[in-house]
């Protein structure tokens, strides 16, 4: 029974006393493994695109810009992620003193670093030194206190969006800044607008305001951008969970119920509010981008994602609204299942005819849909592609992160050994239906996909709820197609270093 005090904290989180006690019950009874079939891989869930085709769907991209005054896409940018990981390894040797080969690749390429110029006058003025003469010295680690701590220019406490990534002669660019140039190489309208959408922490949110404000006319003026439409939204805080100890039962601090944030899933509900007009959504991760000399792959490689999105929707929509009107013939039926199978990669389909097959397909349809690009596994982390089982016993494509797959599990780890590509996140999304009409997301997520973590808070260990990922179970229900990409379009910074890497370097 909750007390007065308790319920009041929970309304005003706008969290529901329903929704308390069915996060408690998931601690206590935990989620359904995965059925997790095998690997998508090329020629079996991935598309490989011929060069010819490429370009076809560039050009067919481009078209449908021209031809669009208003809105032709959105991008939208998930990016309130703090940077104290990807300094991690400066944070240890700032603590133990300890060389490492991370460290010692960090000090002898630091002048490669975009930040290398304001570090060095940081250090001048508050060290009196130059980083060389600090270096000589073995003080490397008033160097990275200068560029991690508040004294100095405060690096771990600021958003990746918001940190220097590459190098333009005496100026640099953040992530956010890459985002603006490139989106508007691929989401201008013929009338001359862009809009992009960044979900941003709270704490950060004016940092951001401020900086788009100080940016926005000079990308107007470079991108022939009439109206650059930049907004923002944080995460909610009703898709806080509640944090509880070993014993499951709810952990209280001075009093209060523990909340966190319950993942990238609790975005879903910013991406299903942001923009009412939205119906084409990009969505990429904030620390995948390049500077301007490396971007055309990249611009070229999103586009055949828009093109190709284009002609598997267009080819939907026209087979929802000839079933919609019940006239489709057997023959066309045929057809219709065909591309289900072959297209949207939907498997093991029903043994159904006449009305009860029309319905069961307009049901597949009556979907939100995504192409999302996958790339060749090299080592590098994040989900992959896989086919499931799904609740109504069809087959189909979903991206899974590594924690949804068991080592224990024989199918598991026969389709991890298989797999080949892995989820860069880029992926291009459709948010509403052939009449217009915008679906509610939050109806198409697999609530059973949601996962429990272990985690540790002020020395204390506490298990952690987190919402089905937002390209994970929260996008479980969409039709979704998997489409190959080169690897030059996936340039994650999750380490400091990782901005050594010829694609983040300007020359």
């Amino acid at each position: 029974m909750l007390m007065k005090d308790e319920i009041d904290q929970l309304q005003a989180k706008g969290i529901s006393e329903s929704e308390f006690e069915s996060q408690l019950e998931s601690f206590q009874n935990g989620f359904p493994m995965m059925k997790i079939v095998r690997a998508a891989t090329v020629e079996d869930g991935i598309e490989r695109l011929t060069p010819e085709a490429t370009s076809d769907c560039v050009k067919r991209w481009k078209s449908y810009q021209n031809d669009v005054l208003s809105t032709p896409a959105v991008k939208f940018v998930p990016a309130s992620g703090a940077a104290s990981r990807m300094f991690k390894n400066l944070y240890e040797y700032k603590t133990s003193g300890e060389k490492t080969d991370f460290i010692d690749t960090f000090f002898s390429n630091l002048q490669k670093f975009p930040f290398y110029r304001i570090l060095e006058d940081t250090c001048l003025k508050l060290e009196k030194e130059s980083i060389e003469k600090l270096l000589i010295q073995d003080k490397g680690q008033l160097v990275v206190a200068d560029l991690l701590d508040e004294r100095g220019l405060n690096f771990g406490a600021y958003p990746k969006g918001l940190l220097p990534f590459h190098a333009y002669g005496e100026d640099v660019r953040t992530p956010f800044d890459e985002h603006l140039a490139e989106s508007a190489l691929y989401t201008k309208s013929a009338g001359g607008l862009v809009k992009i959408h960044f979900t941003v922490s709270n704490e950060h949110l004016n940092l951001f305001k401020a900086l788009a404000a100080k940016r926005s006319e000079s990308y107007k003026a470079e991108n022939g951008i009439k109206t650059l439409n930049v907004s923002f939204s944080i995460q909610s805080g009703s898709t806080d969970t509640i944090a509880v100890g070993m014993d499951n039962k709810p952990i209280k601090v001075d009093g209060k119920f523990l909340f966190r944030p319950g993942g990238h899933g609790s975005i879903l509900k910013n991406l299903n509010s942001f923009d009412n007009d939205a119906d084409i959504v990009f969505i990429k991760n904030i620390d995948n981008v390049v500077p301007d000399v490396r971007r055309e792959p990249v611009i070229d490689s999103t586009m055949s994602l828009g093109g190709y999105f284009l002609q598997l929707r267009d080819q939907m929509w026209a087979y929802e609204n000839l079933l919609t009107d019940g006239v489709a013939t057997a023959n066309q039926l045929t057809e219709i299942v065909r591309f289900c199978e072959d297209k949207l990669c939907i498997k093991n389909l029903p043994n159904l005819m006449g009305s009860d097959l029309t319905y069961f397909l307009l049901k597949k349809f009556h979907r939100p849909f995504r192409v999302c690009g996958m790339v060749r596994n090299l080592g590098e982390p994040g989900g992959g592609p896989y086919y499931c089982e799904n609740h109504d016993g069809t087959v189909s494509l979903q991206i899974l992160e590594r924690n949804q797959i068991s080592d224990k599990e024989p199918i598991h780890i026969s389709a991890l050994k298989s797999s080949t590509h892995f989820n860069p996140v880029n992926m291009v999304c459709g948010l509403k239906d052939f009449r217009g009409n915008k679906f509610d997301l939050s109806q198409y997520v697999d609530p059973d996909t949601a996962f429990i973590s272990v985690k540790s808070k002020n020395g204390v260990t506490l298990k952690a709820l987190e919402h089905p990922g937002l390209w994970n179970g929260s996008m479980s229900d969409w039709n979704t197609v998997f489409v190959e990409m080169p690897a030059s379009t996936f340039n994650p910074v999750k380490t400091v270093n990782d901005l050594l890497r010829p694609m983040h370097q300007s020359k």
